[in-house]
């Protein structure tokens, strides 16, 4: 079939790059706007306690006061506020309410803290539209004329609040964007120039990579509205990686190939039908491996997850068929020029150093995968350690953004709660109204409960079947005992809540232990049916029952190490509270999926060497020697790629950044270059039952009179 695919290409490459240009013209043309989403509370389903809270608070209390900003005074010198200070904040509070901004609704002050260096104004905007960018150019414009009619004061005015950390956060994404997008550029150009030592080689995938992305891109906004998904701004800085560390992959595979064929003697033009027809199915089985993975998210709970998966199935599969057919048409029309100005594509080099370590696995496969197996468990040790964190505005943006400097001012100022109350609403279920005299009981029994700082009933609804009581925390909104603080709310308020009466216990820190519960659902669900569809794909791919057992427990390891390592450089080493929550499942699906085209390459090549004759320990030295040097660049510029992330200045992509990167290099230079191969060569011809795929079909050439062969 491929070998089909790339001969249609290459007959008719003018006609394959004309359709690519159309479609992207058509599909970037026409494609919808995707708007993000940063409202924590939209990515769970109505299922969850939290969610059914809000709804009913919405319902019961429709004028309800729930602040989407805060604007916080203090004085410039840091002393406390004076009665003048105290007016001007009175006045700028005034001023705000009568401007009429869109999105604000109301503005109302607040109260002073008790060291007397700080005042609030508490800002209400409309809920229909919570976390859309309408509210966070809302903050943007109450930043602008706060800080106007405090001019000439001694007030220094801050707006922070979840309207205000959604600016802040688009702010941060841009620019992590824009780092991460030059970064990935750079690393590839300089990589691949140092590999091939031609330009047009290096700039080329940069460009046609560039044009998959638009229709990439196209196709996600399409899916997003066509779904109804949720977006979110980081999946962007993803997809930059994904497209272009998955496509250079993929080019690399279609290139060394290329070079080896043109090294056997093959005309130009075969020798990229031959390219196609022979790494095009570990290209595809590679490719579905990574799009299943992706696509086992939509089982998620969380709406970024379900959004996420299919967003980079669509990516990777916009690859895979630019790297079948854009690439090899593009290619072929520029010939073996596409090398210029180097000669060594004319030549086959000794590969030392890979032809040693291949020498290491033929001879001593045993020790080489008790080492390798040894150094992923130690580092997986680390995993016992991992603590997660739900706060995704203070995880995906800088500290010094003004909105985490208010909710670090506040957090010292007032309750650490106080920016973000727990609602405790208790409604009848008998359809009669309330018991009064029974609320002030209900709410003390609140107040007892460890961390809490205030317990108090702050409104009843019109028809009194419906009551809030307002609970302020002793911790921050997104802290593990606030978490665990709002478990014992819960608890408390079900066994106390009045005959006739249920209580839903709802706020942010309700959402996070949500959001916690969910996540620990997506690891028993997403995981294992990502596992068993990859393993499927393996074993069609190799034909074999055993083999996709052992390279998914070597990838297991590698997930393993992974998390482990991001645990002792984050959580020990830089001090973090916690990861990020999803961080897990993304890494597991990265590492996993893409970690595995590695895996295929080597164990394709394996067999490869086998079929001509070699026995298991002899063919994985070769495949070493031989295909050692692709998994090496191609695992590199991934990794180096995903790397970039860490550039973006927010911990949520720096400690994502880092565990992809490093997943993959384990992947590459641990689990592909030495697990596997001495795994296979110990396991022998049974690692090939019931196919027996590593038997030769031909007798074996004779010595001397083997092809060219060089790279996978």
């Amino acid at each position: 079939m491929f070998h089909r695919i790339g001969r249609a290409v290459v007959r008719h490459p003018i006609w394959t790059i004309v359709a690519w240009v159309i479609a992207a013209v058509a599909i970037v043309a026409t494609a919808p706007s995707l708007p993000s989403n940063s409202d924590e509370s939209s990515f769970l389903p109505k299922s969850y306690e939290s969610i059914q809270a809000a709804d009913l608070q919405s319902k019961a209390f429709p004028s309800a006061f729930t602040p989407s900003a805060i604007v916080l005074y203090s004085r410039t010198d840091g002393q406390k506020l004076a009665p003048a200070d105290l007016k001007d904040a009175q006045r700028v509070t005034g001023q705000l309410a009568a401007k009429g901004i869109d999105q604000v609704q109301k503005v109302i002050p607040g109260l002073p803290s008790k060291d007397g260096k700080y005042d609030l104004a508490l800002v209400q905007m409309d809920s229909k539209n919570a976390g859309q960018p309408k509210q966070a150019d809302a903050a943007k414009t109450l930043r602008a004329d706060a800080k106007e009619l405090a001019s000439g004061t001694h007030l220094d005015v801050k707006v922070g609040g979840s309207a205000a950390q959604a600016l802040d956060q688009q702010d941060s994404s841009q620019r992590g964007q824009a780092l991460v997008g030059i970064g990935t550029f750079v690393i590839i150009l300089v990589t691949l120039l140092i590999i091939f030592r031609a330009p047009i080689l290096a700039v080329l995938p940069l460009v046609l990579i560039g044009l998959v992305s638009s229709v990439a891109n196209g196709l996600i906004a399409y899916a997003t509205k066509l779904f109804n998904l949720q977006a979110n701004s980081s999946i962007s800085s993803i997809l930059i990686v994904v497209l272009f560390g998955v496509g250079t992959d993929y080019f690399l595979f279609l290139m060394f190939r290329y070079r080896e064929r043109l090294r056997a003697g093959d005309e130009p033009k075969e020798a990229m039908i031959n390219a196609v027809g022979r790494v095009g199915e570990a290209i595809a089985s590679a490719a579905g491996a990574v799009i299943i993975a992706f696509l086992a998210l939509v089982l998620s709970t969380l709406g970024f997850l379900k959004q996420m998966g299919p967003a980079l199935a669509i990516a990777v599969g916009a690859t895979l068929v630019a790297g079948l057919t854009l690439i090899p048409a593009v290619v072929s029309l520029i010939g073996p020029k596409v090398f210029w100005p180097s000669k060594s594509w004319q030549k086959e080099p000794e590969n030392a150093r890979f032809a040693a370590l291949g020498g290491m696995v033929r001879r001593r496969p045993a020790l080489v995968a008790a080492v390798s197996g040894v150094l992923m468990v130690a580092l997986a040790l680390g995993t016992f350690g991992f603590k997660a964190t739900f706060d995704l505005a203070a995880g995906s943006m800088p500290k010094t953004k003004e909105s985490m400097v208010v909710q670090t001012e506040m957090q010292n100022a007032y309750s650490a709660g106080a920016a973000e109350p727990t609602s405790v609403f208790l409604t009848s279920t008998d359809g009669r109204p309330l018991d009064k005299a029974a609320l002030p009981g209900f709410a003390k029994k609140l107040q007892g409960v460890d961390g809490v700082a205030d317990s108090r009933l702050t409104a009843l609804s019109k028809d009194g079947m419906t009551a809030n009581v307002t609970v302020t925390l002793k911790y921050d909104a997104a802290s593990d005992k606030a978490i665990s603080t709002v478990g014992t709310i819960r608890d408390t308020a079900h066994a106390d809540a009045p005959s006739g009466t249920k209580a839903l216990v709802g706020g942010m820190s309700s959402i996070y232990k949500d959001i916690n519960a969910a996540v620990n659902h997506d690891y028993k669900t997403v995981f294992p049916v990502a596992a068993v569809l990859i393993m499927v794909i393996l074993g069609l791919l190799l034909r074999s029952v055993v083999a996709p057992w052992y390279l998914m427990a070597s990838v297991g390891l590698g997930f393993g190490a992974t998390l482990g390592a991001t645990v002792l450089i984050f959580q020990k080493g830089q001090g973090h509270s916690g990861l990020m929550f999803m961080l897990p499942v993304i890494m597991y699906l990265f590492v996993v999926a893409i970690g595995t085209d590695y895996n295929i390459l080597m164990i394709a090549r394996l067999r490869e060497e086998a079929r001509e004759g070699r026995e298991p320990r002899e063919a994985a030295g070769e495949a070493l020697r031989h295909a050692g040097p692709t998994v090496a660049a191609a695992g590199f510029i991934l990794a180096a790629t995903f790397a970039t992330m860490m550039l973006a200045g927010n911990s949520m992509l720096s400690e994502m950044g880092f565990a992809v990167s490093f997943g993959i290099v384990v992947a590459a230079f641990v689990m592909a270059m030495f697990f596997t191969p001495s795994l296979t060569a110990l396991i022998g011809h049974a690692a090939w039952w019931p196919g027996h795929g590593d038997r030769a079909a031909v007798k074996p050439p004779a010595p001397g009179r083997e092809k060219a062969r060089e790279l996978v």
